[in-house]
C-alpha cells in the first residue's frame, strides 16, 4: 500500500450517471471494470460508502478475487443516523470484517452487539464533516480510504479538497439528464472554484474506459 492517500472511484455512464432515473445501476460497468475495482479494494485499508448507497444496494464491499487471499478492507458507512439495517449483509458479515458507521449520537446497541464498530463523536442530528470522518478513521489506523459511493459523499470530498486521486469508470451507454448523476451539488458559482486534477491514465477495462487523475 502507498502513503496516506484518498481515493475517489466512479463508475458511469459516457454522460456521468451513476443509476437511471428509478435508481436502477446494476450492472452500469461490465465485468472486467468491476474485477479491476475488488483490485483497487484490496489496495486500501477501508471502502467507504454513504448510507443511502448502504441502504439501495445491500453491498458486501469486500475484495472477491479468485485467488485472493490477502486482509479485506474494513468497510465504512457513512450514517449520521445509524439506520443501517441489522439484517443487511454488512452487519451480517461484522464478525467477519471489521464495519464501521461514522454516526451521530449514542451508539445503536443492537448495532453494537452484532459487531458494528460505531465512531460517533458528534451531537444527534449533525452530520460529521469530511475531515471529521478522516480524522475518525485515522484514529483507527486507517489511512488508505477507497471512496466508492454515492452522489452526495463524492461532492462532500471534492468540495472539501480532501480527494487525492479520481478513478474514474465510463461506460458506453448515455443515460440521460434523468439520470442519478455521479457527483452531488457542489457549492460554487465560478469556475475557478471548481476541484482540479491532472489525468494519469486511460485504461480499456472490456467495453469500458479507466481514466485515473490527481489532483493538482
Amino acid at each position: 500500500m502507498t502513503a496516506s492517500r484518498i481515493t475517489l472511484k466512479l463508475a458511469t455512464s459516457m454522460d456521468g450517471r451513476i443509476a437511471t432515473a428509478s435508481g436502477e445501476s446494476r450492472w452500469i460497468t461490465g465485468e472486467a471494470a468491476r474485477a479491476e475495482v475488488h483490485r483497487l479494494r484490496a489496495d486500501h485499508q477501508a471502502v467507504i460508502v454513504g448510507i443511502e448507497t448502504a441502504l439501495a444496494d445491500d453491498p458486501e464491499l469486500t475484495v472477491r478475487l479468485d485467488g485472493y487471499s490477502g486482509p479485506q478492507p474494513a468497510r465504512v458507512v457513512l450514517d449520521t443516523r445509524q439506520r443501517l439495517p441489522p439484517v443487511s449483509r454488512l452487519v451480517r458479515t461484522a464478525g467477519e470484517v471489521p464495519t464501521y458507521l461514522v454516526a451521530a449520537g449514542p451508539p445503536d446497541p443492537t448495532l453494537s452487539r452484532l459487531g458494528v464498530r460505531i465512531l460517533s463523536s458528534m451531537p444527534d442530528g449533525v452530520r460529521p464533516s469530511p475531515a471529521g470522518v478522516i480524522a475518525a478513521l485515522r484514529a483507527e489506523r486507517l489511512e488508505q480510504l477507497f471512496i466508492e459511493g454515492g452522489g452526495q459523499v463524492a461532492a462532500a470530498f471534492l468540495s472539501a479538497g480532501l480527494v487525492d486521486r479520481l478513478v474514474w469508470f465510463r461506460a458506453p451507454l448515455v443515460l440521460g439528464a434523468r439520470g442519478r448523476p455521479a457527483v452531488g451539488d457542489l457549492p460554487m458559482e465560478a469556475l475557478s472554484e471548481a476541484p482540479r486534477f491532472r489525468r494519469t491514465g486511460v485504461t480499456e477495462f472490456g467495453p469500458d474506459l479507466c481514466e485515473t487523475y490527481e489532483r493538482t
